[in-house]
């Protein structure tokens, strides 16, 4: 939907559906982005322990 921002569980949805569909690494970077939205550390932690696999974020 244009003019709104995606959110936590649109990102969580969308990991799990490139899990599904064998493309972990997109998982993960999704995964990452529903966590960078989760204000609850532990919840944060959760969301990346469910998906596996190290950072392929780069700093600017």
């Amino acid at each position: 939907m244009h003019g709104r921002e995606t959110t936590r569980d649109e990102y969580l949805t969308a990991a799990r559906e490139m899990t599904e569909a064998g493309r972990p690494t997109l998982a993960r970077l999704l995964a990452e982005e529903a966590a960078e939205r989760t204000p609850d550390p532990v919840a944060a932690a959760r969301i990346l322990a469910e998906f596996p696999g190290h950072s392929l974020r780069t700093q600017l």
